[in-house]
């Protein structure tokens, strides 16, 4: 049996997927991106190939994506994390959907038809409001570790609006809540639902709402607080935080047929 290699170099982390010609997910990685990404690829390899039980060799095709996808030199093609996430999303859901990915330091919004054809998408990069850079900055600000925010936030009991839209007027914008006497539990709420705010800003949603990556993953409130902003229900696939690095295993797959196609 052939293997399949994905890998998602982020800006803050590298997820890697290793599936068997059935699709069937047999090894993860995730690392730290780091600041040599060439180096973290090949350490998410290494590991990847340890946890499916396989050699290099075994891997027919491999294809890179993110933001540092062109840094993996190891790789056989590169691809956009808007193919990837939006083809791993819909292997998922296969149906029209609207994929919202919340990374470290861009949200996407992708719309796909039933066939899983991409027929928009929209990605905020001039700013970090609204994604995970913004939670490590109110995190940082409030001397708090960021795995601590999801359970303070769910025991809020009062609404605090957060009005900023920048990344560093929020943070000045927190201490003041904190000077006034606002609940830590009450900011941190309010944080997650500036997040949301963004996203509902950036584009409509056609379709079911699915939601990936590693903030989703690890801020369960955030999926509920988008479902009460859309007004729909979320859906979220297993181990989001890997869904690019598994759609770009599939497109390993398909690109490795292509070539095979091309030569015969």
């Amino acid at each position: 049996m052939g293997y399949y290699c994905g890998i998602d170099v982020g800006a803050s982390t590298a997820k890697l997927v290793i599936v068997d010609s059935d699709r069937t997910v047999v090894g993860r990685s995730l690392r730290s991106s780091g600041v040599d990404y060439a180096a973290t690829a090949g350490e998410c390899l290494d590991d990847g190939l340890e946890s499916a039980g396989i050699d290099r060799r075994q891997v027919v095709f491999s294809l890179a994506t993110g933001y540092g996808r062109s840094n993996v030199p190891w790789a056989d093609a590169a691809m956009t994390e808007i193919a990837c996430h939006g083809k791993g999303a819909h292997f998922h859901f296969p149906e029209a959907i609207t994929v919202i990915d919340i990374g470290a330091q861009d949200n996407k919004v992708i719309n796909l038809d039933a066939r899983g054809r991409r027929t928009s998408f929209k990605m905020n990069r001039k700013c970090a409001a609204g994604t995970g850079a913004f939670l490590e900055e109110i995190a940082l600000r409030l001397n708090l570790d960021i795995s601590e925010l999801n359970g303070l936030a769910e025991k809020s009991t009062k609404k605090v609006t957060l009005g900023s839209f920048c990344t560093v007027f929020a943070a000045t914008e927190i201490l003041g809540k904190i000077r006034a006497g606002q609940q830590v539990e009450d900011i941190v709420k309010g944080a997650f639902r500036s997040v949301v705010k963004r996203i509902v800003e950036m584009d409509a949603i056609e379709g079911r709402l699915v939601m990936t990556g590693g903030v989703v993953a690890h801020n369960r409130l955030l999926r509920s607080l988008a479902a009460e902003a859309f007004n729909t229900e979320v859906l979220v696939p297993p181990q989001p935080q890997y869904i690019g690095a598994f759609g770009a295993a599939l497109s390993a797959i398909e690109k490795s047929t292509e070539e095979k196609g091309k030569q015969s």
